[in-house]
């Protein structure tokens, strides 16, 4: 073996790029300022200076997420967000939107599917199914995600209605589409489901969500939180349609943020939107 001096070789790591004790008093700069320069930590800075670069020059800033955004407690947040202008869009799975409106008319979510699932009562809940297929079925020219918060407007219990991001969204403007798959979601099998309407007002939503994809070119930002399939694969299908339909799509930020690092999430939404699009800037973040 033939050596070589360390000093020659050099390293992708140095005491420079360490992280520090946070200091007493600093803030949040400061703490962002202790945490190490590599791997996740300048991702981390990555993904919070593309956010506030989208929101200084008026670009959209997309949140697609899971159902345990949701139902973990996330939504006050997400709205405080939304009226600071670091949200300009919400994009939800089934489940996120079936966790926001019973919180909203009930202050409680997220059954005990291990107790219930024997004797088949898991999904069964009476409030649940039939008002979000009523509000489905009536939707007439809307999307899913502006019919819910139009129902919830008028039935959302006031003690709950401010932890609803679907309600919190609807009296602000904001639009919220929602992408759900038959038979993915406890409201299907309600004696209400009318299959015509779920796929109306989730295809209205898939045309909504290609349009606000759409302006992401040039700056925009779409963040994956909690979602490990659908998701995914509805936003690379957006970008796509766009891209076929001749609008400029690129220069633009994803961003995943999960507790496990899936495949779809980092291909779909980190990776291949970004492929031969001419100066890609992306980040994938794993947050616990």
């Amino acid at each position: 073996m033939k050596t070589i001096p360390i000093a020659a070789r050099g390293g992708k790591v140095q005491t420079a790029d360490f992280g520090l004790p946070y200091t007493k008093g600093s803030g949040v700069d400061g703490w962002l300022d202790s945490l190490p320069k590599i791997l996740a930590g300048n991702s981390f800075r990555f993904a919070l200076e593309a956010l506030i670069r989208a929101r200084a020059a008026g670009k959209p800033i997309i949140w697609g997420m899971g159902g345990h955004v949701i139902k973990c407690g996330l939504a006050p947040a997400l709205a405080d967000l939304m009226r600071r202008g670091f949200a300009t869009a919400f994009t939800m799975n089934g489940s996120a939107a079936i966790h926001d409106f019973e919180i909203a008319i009930a202050g409680q979510t997220s059954e005990d599917v291990e107790a219930v699932l024997p004797d088949g009562r898991f999904g069964s809940a009476e409030e649940t199914g039939r008002e979000m297929n009523e509000a489905i079925a009536a939707a007439d020219s809307l999307g899913m995600g502006e019919a819910l918060g139009a129902r919830l407007v008028r039935i959302a219990n006031p003690a709950f209605a401010a932890h609803s991001l679907l309600l919190e969204a609807y009296n602000h403007g904001t639009p919220v589409t929602v992408h759900v798959a038959i038979g993915t979601d406890t409201p299907h099998t309600h004696p209400a489901a009318d299959a015509a309407a779920i796929g109306a007002t989730t295809h209205h939503d898939f045309r909504l969500f290609c349009s606000l994809v759409a302006g992401l070119h040039d700056g925009g930002v779409y963040l994956n939180v909690g979602s490990a399939v659908v998701l995914p694969e509805v936003f690379l299908k957006a970008v796509s349609a766009v891209r076929n339909l001749g609008a400029p799509l690129a220069d633009f930020t994803t961003i995943n943020l999960d507790f496990l690092q899936h495949y779809r999430p980092k291909v779909n939404v980190v990776e291949r939107p970004h492929a031969n699009a001419g100066g890609p800037r992306y980040c994938s973040h794993r947050a616990s």
